[in-house]
């Protein structure tokens, strides 16, 4: 599915969305008003130059367009991984994108992220998952990290990581993991603007109501430990 269509589709009421260097940005008209677009296309691998690009834009939102919705559109295979990238401090680049969806967010910025292909590892964590709500389109690939990475890097076998990501999704790819998890709130079979529609409204609505994924994926089954964890940790902190 071309960028246009997914374009077309969600704001058929008009929008102007330029692409520069894999990246996206501009704005479209919604039943709501107007929301700023910003995000990646073509899998792309986030790099410094792409982490400060979607950052500013997400500054001069908050700056020139107070209150107005982001929605992010995410096809990424990842942060970019190379010497020089990892020179340009990628981590605080990253890092740097995410505090500032996270400042929009304080100054009153919903925000909503859909996964249109791929979401892959830090180019998802630090930007797409920071999101208020996070979606994924029904054919789209949602991972962290490969089976096969994730052996090398824990040290467990690789053939007994595929038999624990039958029973368990934190193990699993695919959106229809992150969606038990709680990290992707629903599942769209394509892309549509009464969906989004729906969703800002959803959003706008538990506005102060704090971040209840990981009540969701308590409900869905997801993950049964970490909701007793943090209270723990809470309690810890507060007995502290």
């Amino acid at each position: 599915m071309t960028l246009n269509t997914i374009l077309d589709a969600l704001f058929p009421a008009g929008h102007a969305v330029a692409v520069a260097n894999q990246v996206l940005a501009g704005e479209a008209q919604t039943a709501l008003g107007p929301v700023a677009v910003l995000g990646t296309t073509d899998a792309a691998a986030i790099d410094h130059a792409m982490a400060l690009a979607l950052a500013g834009t997400v500054l001069d939102t908050v700056e020139q367009h107070p209150g107005r919705p982001l929605v992010f559109l995410v096809d990424t295979s990842g942060q970019a991984l190379s010497r020089s990238q990892e020179l340009l401090c990628l981590n605080g680049s990253l890092a740097h994108l995410a505090s500032c969806v996270d400042f929009a967010r304080r100054q009153g910025h919903p925000s909503l992220a859909l996964v249109t292909a791929n979401a892959v590892s830090g180019g998802f964590l630090s930007f797409g998952l920071m999101a208020d709500q996070a979606y994924a389109l029904a054919d789209a690939q949602v991972r962290v990290m490969d089976l096969r990475a994730m052996a090398r890097v824990t040290k467990i076998a690789y053939e007994r990581l595929v038999e624990l990501a039958a029973s368990s999704p934190i193990f699993a790819p695919g959106a229809a993991s992150y969606q038990k998890m709680g990290a992707i709130a629903a599942i769209w079979p394509a892309p549509s603007a009464t969906l989004l529609l729906d969703a800002l409204r959803d959003i706008a609505q538990a506005r102060g109501a704090g971040d209840q994924r990981q009540s969701l994926a308590t409900t869905r089954g997801g993950r049964q430990l970490a909701a007793g964890v943090s209270r723990q940790v809470e309690h810890a902190v507060g007995a502290g």
